[in-house]
């Protein structure tokens, strides 16, 4: 007959398994839900197909910008409007060195028709556009769920609304969300992109309401700082650096 201390590491090893296989569903869940990926850290790789063919991200943008547009579905009215301003703007997000992606959790031909059909309404109203940049295929909520736009509560895809800028290293340095009754103002995510790389460029920040051209804001500073006739100061935590040309 075994004795106690010869039963024990058996007992033990069955209540170890009995753990793992208790966590599996956890890990399974959290893995497939992964929350926001957090200003300042690595934006998440992905594959998809698109509408400009195969994507691997990030690896087919090199050391550019990038700026990613979530979708909840194609044809929605409010997506719509936001596609054909994007797609006005298109040329002037590619001067800033910035690549656009699309991201809509329906398949890829709806996307070819979705597309087809906005490039139509612009040449309607005398805006003649080729949409250039790609609309990737995302039915499987993979990227969706690598960027934390997929919401329990909700039970749908009505909350894919985001919006995340990513700079040349592939770090997240803004993440921004809207609801679906609300369309995106591109000319303020366009503004966002140029403070940003304002602030890559010269490590400076921006103030409230900050336009390309504006002063920026020294976030410390010394007194030989403070001999520059470019710096002045209107207290003695507000201190400003004039306006230069900072993106090339």
């Amino acid at each position: 007959m075994k004795t106690k201390s010869q039963l024990k590491p058996i007992t033990m090893k069955k209540i170890n398994l009995i753990i793992l296989l208790a966590l599996i569903p956890a890990l399974t869940f959290a893995q497939s839900n992964s929350g926001i990926p957090l200003i300042g850290t690595k934006a998440p790789g992905f594959k998809a197909e698109s509408t400009n063919g195969p994507i691997k991200f990030p690896k087919d943008f090199g050391t550019h910008w990038k700026l990613i547009i979530s979708h909840p579905r194609d044809f929605t009215p409010v997506c719509s409007t936001e596609l054909m301003e994007l797609a006005k703007l298109q040329d002037e997000f590619e001067k800033l060195n910035v690549d656009i992606l699309v991201v809509s959790t329906d398949p890829l031909h709806d996307h070819n028709s979705w597309k087809e059909w906005l490039e139509q309404i612009l040449a309607d109203n005398q805006v003649s556009v080729d949409i250039k940049f790609p609309l990737l295929d995302d039915e499987n909520m993979n990227i969706s769920s690598k960027y934390g736009m997929l919401h329990e509560h909700s039970g749908t895809t009505k909350d894919v609304r985001g919006v995340f800028i990513i700079d040349p290293d592939n770090i997240v340095r803004s993440t921004m969300f809207y609801p679906v009754e609300i369309g995106r103002n591109m000319e303020e995510i366009k503004r966002a992109v140029v403070a940003l790389q304002t602030t890559y460029k010269t490590d400076m920040y921006t103030p409230a309401n900050w336009e390309p051209g504006d002063d920026v804001l020294l976030h410390y500073y010394d007194q030989e700082d403070l001999n520059d006739p470019d710096v002045y100061q209107k207290a003695w935590f507000l201190t400003f650096r004039k306006s230069k040309e900072v993106i090339e």
